[in-house]
């Protein structure tokens, strides 16, 4: 045991000891014997209040910019929120956006057989959903071209030939 004291160790508390706040839970050395709760609390005012003196002597020394050094503990431990202005961000109507669609209300359904789809339907070229009977463009009559869309794919894909 001696030699304990004499290297500087320190045997442990007898048992868990409550926070010096009274707040009911139990604190430790490592937090200056309060909870964790009332530790970042202390920590988050004394913080703040270094904020506030080190703006206020900004504001008395003249310097008008804004903080450039914000100390570590509070850029780690604080959220700051930033107070809304009257600025509004609105959103375009929907039929303002060219070439957007407007959604569907409701479920998505078969546009032949009127028959529900959900996830599962099959988007066509001509720009309707169908089930798996009225995928295919013979199933539903698709007035999509696709012998003009292959042609023009080819003459795009070889420019040479025209």
């Amino acid at each position: 045991m001696d030699s304990h004291d004499e290297a500087g160790c320190q045997a442990p508390p007898e048992g868990p000891f409550l926070c010096i706040n009274n707040c009911g839970f139990f604190g430790s050395v490592a937090t200056k014997n309060m909870c964790s709760k009332c530790h970042k609390d202390v920590m988050l005012k004394q913080d703040q209040a270094k904020l506030a003196a080190s703006s206020i002597e900004n504001f008395v020394n003249g310097s008008s910019s804004s903080f450039k050094e914000v100390p570590e503990s509070v850029s780690n431990d604080a959220i700051f929120v930033e107070p809304k202005t009257g600025e509004s961000h609105t959103l375009p109507a929907m039929g303002s956006v060219e070439g957007e669609k407007p959604k569907n209300e409701g479920p998505k359904r078969c546009n032949s057989c009127n028959k529900r789809v959900g996830l599962t339907g099959f988007n066509c070229r001509c720009g309707n959903v169908f089930c798996t009977v009225h995928r295919y463009s013979d199933k539903h009559d698709c007035p999509f071209d696709y012998h003009m869309a292959a042609q023009n794919a080819i003459s795009k894909a070889n420019p040479e030939a025209r």
